[in-house]
């Protein structure tokens, strides 16, 4: 296999560096990543972030020109992703936006819906979540309660959502709901794009225990939607889920450039700790972790760029998408545990205590739990693998 890059695309690579070289905030290249913990301190910092983004026309590369993207190849954004990954960018506030909501509405929307939403979606006006998730249907979206019902000109929707993303931060929100039931479960849901500033609206937080607020319940009490906001047609909510999910799934993978360098940092961590005077590296249990973790973080880089072959050659992300997630989310998980463990009592110590300062460790070991969670349990995602890569007849149990 050629892992080298054409021309053309290390003159991308050059171009992006470039600009992020001269547009990261102040600091940030020195090592000044602190996200302001004020929740309108750091949704405005975020959002700005993306403004510059747009603004230097990175935001959403993958995008149709028209809609102000590059229409950049496959490889381009692999490029992208590994030199966001290099310095450590802020995150994107839109994520669900720009990779989510905007190509589902692209392929499926009304025109109206294009109008109104994904220019806002593409300079970060406008922030949007996902309800897809309840307390009784995470991986069986089939199973939603949530209820949209018809009443004169709009619908009226009651309900819970859970595990949402950036809901306290959201503008909007890509929502399922049920609005008939029949004999098939599949049938019967309908998406709509809910206004999440009406008061018919609650966005409740759910501190992580790593401390931090990245997910929400939202409860919905009469909240209104109307014709306009249904994406599709009415009870084929399905079919727009689906594709929305072929879209969340193929940015997934693309984790596996974090995960190297998330392992390059742990190799800086084991030459800098020492132990009775010696790097942690040269200890004989350490350097045997960091093989293994070496070797299982190159065999996923390369398992990743297997399947990205085949998504060029056949002009679309396939079932491989569910390797590539199982596998990054599950090792990430082990990278972290190893990382607390190397470090023996230190890997206990947290926030100002920390080792240098902060507790990048063991924050990131108590995240890694959720990795396994967000966009598709490695429980829903073997099933994949069986199912679809390997033949295997589908689980009874199901």
């Amino acid at each position: 296999m050629d892992f080298s890059f054409t021309k053309k695309e290390e003159a991308f690579r050059e171009e992006l560096r470039t600009w992020l070289e001269a547009h990261l905030p102040a600091g940030w290249l020195e090592g000044n990543r602190q996200l302001p913990e004020d929740l309108n301190e750091y949704s405005t910092f975020l959002r700005n972030w993306q403004r510059e983004l747009y603004e230097g026309g990175w935001a959403a590369i993958a995008w149709p020109e028209k809609y102000g993207g590059r229409n950049a190849t496959l490889m381009e954004e692999i490029i992208y992703q590994q030199e966001m990954v290099r310095v450590k960018a802020p995150p994107l506030v839109n994520y669900v936006g720009i990779h989510m909501v905007a190509p589902t509405l692209m392929q499926i929307g009304t025109e109206a819906q294009k109008d109104a939403y994904i220019h806002k979606i593409l300079t970060g006006e406008e922030v949007w979540c996902q309800g897809y998730s309840e307390p009784n249907a995470g991986s069986d979206l089939t199973a939603i309660q949530t209820t949209a019902i018809k009443e004169g000109d709009k619908w009226v929707i009651n309900g819970q959502k859970v595990w949402t993303s950036f809901g306290h931060l959201a503008d909007r929100c890509f929502l399922l709901a049920r609005t008939s039931k029949g004999e098939k479960k599949h049938k019967g849901i309908t998406v709509f794009l809910l206004d999440m500033k009406q008061p018919g609206v609650e966005t409740r937080p759910i501190i992580q225990m790593d401390g931090k607020h990245d997910f929400n319940e939202v409860y919905l009490t009469d909240a209104i939607a109307y014709d306009a906001d249904i994406v599709g047609e009415v009870d084929e909510g399905w079919r727009v889920m689906i594709a929305l999910l072929m879209h969340e799934r193929t940015g997934i993978g693309g984790q596996v450039f974090t995960l190297e360098q998330q392992f390059a940092d742990l190799v800086v961590l084991t030459k800098e700790l020492q132990e009775e005077g010696r790097p942690l590296l040269k200890q004989p249990f350490v350097r045997k972790t960091m093989v293994d973790l070496y070797a299982r973080t190159r065999g996923s880089l390369l398992n990743y760029y297997r399947n990205l072959t085949k998504t060029l050659k056949n002009g679309q992300p396939g079932a491989e998408g569910s390797m590539d997630k199982l596998i990054v989310s599950e090792l990430t998980k082990d990278l972290f545990a190893q990382s607390i463990s190397i470090q023996g009592h230190r890997g206990l110590l947290w926030q100002e205590d920390a080792i240098y300062g902060d507790s990048y460790w063991q924050e990131n070991y108590l995240y890694s739990f959720g990795m396994t969670i967000g966009g598709g349990t490695s429980e829903v995602q073997r099933n994949t693998i069986a199912e679809r890569i390997l033949g295997l007849p589908k689980d009874m149990g199901r």
